[in-house]
């Protein structure tokens, strides 16, 4: 009796986290690209992977969750985790003026900075050079406010698409996707030059952003988030998809 009593007990008293409701596995809708190597993209096999495709997977792994991942174009990932339509967004949040106060975000997962690549005589936002940026990132909002002609992609693959095409003749670019860029025979040979751009707003730390309506899904990412990094799966990740650190 005293037995069963206590794991009466235990099983009343222990605290529920994000990844059971009921003693059912939660599914957390986690909004994502498919265009977006190496942070997010199809293999040959077709199935959805990347740096943060995996690190999602793993905090879902950690939280006890199941990952329920949507694909849209980065464009339309913050409205729909603002109208509730999503529980996170993974494709990298970096919080603009517009946005701030509006997002709720996790720690950092890494970090980033901005690159500027167009042709060697042609400065930062030259007049008469049109820039290709993917649209609803930092880089846009920035190059945007500074007035320069400025062309939307759907995604990174698609911006990489446009400049070999001919429609626009430079880019501004995360570090990150710049790498993955570099692999394009195509791109190579376009031979643009590649210009770190300071300004504060186009670096700094990249975050999941989570849903207004799931605030509390922000204490439980961040203890996961910790754990993957003490435990080694961060770094493990980190070495499949990235030739350096970013953390």
């Amino acid at each position: 009796m005293q037995r069963l009593l206590l794991v009466l007990l235990l099983t009343f008293f222990l605290p529920c986290g994000a990844g059971a409701e009921g003693g059912r596995s939660v599914e957390l809708r986690i909004v994502v690209a498919d265009d977006a190597a190496p942070l997010a993209y199809r293999d040959e096999s077709g199935q959805l992977t990347g740096f943060s495709v995996e690190i999602a997977r793993a905090l879902c792994s950690e939280m006890g969750a199941s990952c329920v991942f949507d694909v849209v174009p980065q464009s339309d990932a913050l409205p729909r985790l603002l109208q509730g339509k999503a529980d996170i967004v993974a494709t990298g949040v970096f919080e603009t003026r517009e946005q701030r106060g509006k997002l709720i975000l996790a720690d950092p997962y890494y970090r980033s900075f901005s690159l500027w690549l167009g042709p060697a005589d042609a400065s930062p936002g030259r007049q008469g050079v049109r820039v290709v940026v993917v649209g609803g990132s930092i880089q846009e909002d920035y190059a945007r406010r500074q007035g320069w002609d400025v062309k939307a992609a759907r995604s990174s693959g698609e911006l990489t698409r446009m400049l070999v095409a001919g429609e626009a003749q430079a880019a501004l670019v995360p570090m990150i996707a710049a790498l993955q860029m570099q692999k394009s025979r195509a791109f190579r040979g376009l031979g643009l030059a590649p210009i770190v751009l300071r300004a504060p707003e186009l670096s700094g730390d990249i975050s999941f952003g989570i849903s207004p309506y799931r605030p509390q899904l922000k204490n439980d990412i961040n203890a996961a988030l910790a754990r993957i990094k003490r435990n080694g799966t961060y770094d493990r990740i980190n070495s499949r998809f990235l030739p350096f650190r970013v953390s």
